[in-house]
């Protein structure tokens, strides 16, 4: 298929329309067969239950062009099976996860022309989410739900390489202890954008938020799971019920057991042994890892040995090599890429 005539060299992370996207509806007690449709606009009554009590769900994926020509996406069946826990919480119906999948599949398939070319550092990005569509008044989940994919090609999240970021402790909370951010509702995304303008006026790129029972445990920014290194090169990352858990350190930790060979350990991580870790990045879907170079608590700096100049030696492998599963350099395990065409 020939491509759109994009700038793919120099697009950036924002939203382009595409040609299609997939919808199916949810009305007495089942979904609809759904399908594509080039509709970009959603008609909703104004008293919709997303609109009163914000009652929606949400996932992020990319599809890549590989060093071969195919376009592939990254784990899907994960982001389906997080879906269904997702929608579970917030007493939704579940979108089947094979459905899921498909209704992936064909939207990708179907904007097959923006897909950005092998080289170009630019993706395609993926956005399933549901929400509850019916008039809603009082406080109850609604009866009537939509689950819509769409795509937007967006370039590199970062122009010219990964340069280490400066972060700082939050005053907020990000969630509580039994709250909902185990999933990925976009009422959590909602209460953070005041975290993260505040942070972006002090000067800094992100939040680090703690644990809210007791303030002393790493969590995660509200957008990316941490990744620690320790001096004796072992890969570490938070636990903790209250953080998403996120597809690209899930598969971090898998690249740094059994393709380089590293140590890993997923426990709670203390505040106070931050400063004795070697390395620090974020992971997540747009960026893959995002290089933390210094942590600043309330004008108390804390500064990686890795430096403010480029991503450490460590989490520089693990960049290449997951990305390099993505774009096809480098085998991956069975079942994480699904060929699209």
């Amino acid at each position: 298929m020939e491509k759109k005539n994009i700038d793919w060299e120099n697009l950036g992370f924002g939203y382009i329309q595409t040609d299609k996207r997939y919808v199916a509806n949810y009305k007495d007690g089942k979904w609809d067969e759904g399908g594509l449709t080039d509709d970009a606009n959603i008609v909703m009554n104004e008293c919709a239950g997303v609109l009163q009590y914000a009652q929606t769900v949400f996932e992020g994926m990319k599809a890549y062009t590989t060093e071969d020509g195919r376009i592939v996406t990254f784990r899907p069946d994960l982001n389906a099976a997080r879906m269904v826990d997702s929608a579970k919480r917030l007493e939704m119906p579940v979108f089947p996860e094979d459905r899921f999948v498909d209704a992936v599949v064909q939207t990708v398939k179907a904007n097959a022309a923006y897909v950005p070319p092998y080289g170009s550092g630019a993706t395609l990005y993926i956005r399933p989410y549901m929400f509850g569509i019916n008039p809603v008044i009082g406080v109850k989940p609604a009866d009537e739900y939509q689950f819509r994919v769409f795509t937007t090609p967006v370039g590199p999240y970062f122009k010219g390489g990964a340069k280490p970021i400066t972060i700082c402790v939050s005053d907020f909370d990000r969630a509580a202890p039994h709250g909902t951010g185990h999933i990925k509702a976009g009422l959590n995304y909602a209460m953070s954008l005041h975290a993260i303008v505040t942070a972006h006026a002090n000067g800094f790129d992100e939040n680090m938020y703690l644990d809210s029972a007791t303030r002393t445990k790493v969590e995660e920014t509200g957008g990316a799971n941490f990744i620690f290194v320790t001096k004796d090169n072992k890969i570490v990352t938070p636990h903790s019920d209250t953080i998403l858990p996120s597809i690209t350190r899930r598969s971090i930790m898998y690249v740094a057991e059994h393709y380089l060979g590293l140590e890993v350990e997923e426990r709670d991580v203390y505040f106070d042994e931050v400063k004795d870790f070697a390395e620090c990045g974020l992971c997540g879907t747009a960026a893959v890892i995002s290089p933390v170079g210094k942590v600043v608590d309330h004008g108390k700096e804390i500064c990686f040995p890795s430096g403010m100049e480029k991503m450490g030696p460590t989490t520089q492998k693990l960049y290449d090599t997951l990305t390099g599963i993505q774009m096809g350099h480098i085998e991956a395990p069975e079942g994480w890429l699904k060929v699209i065409e």
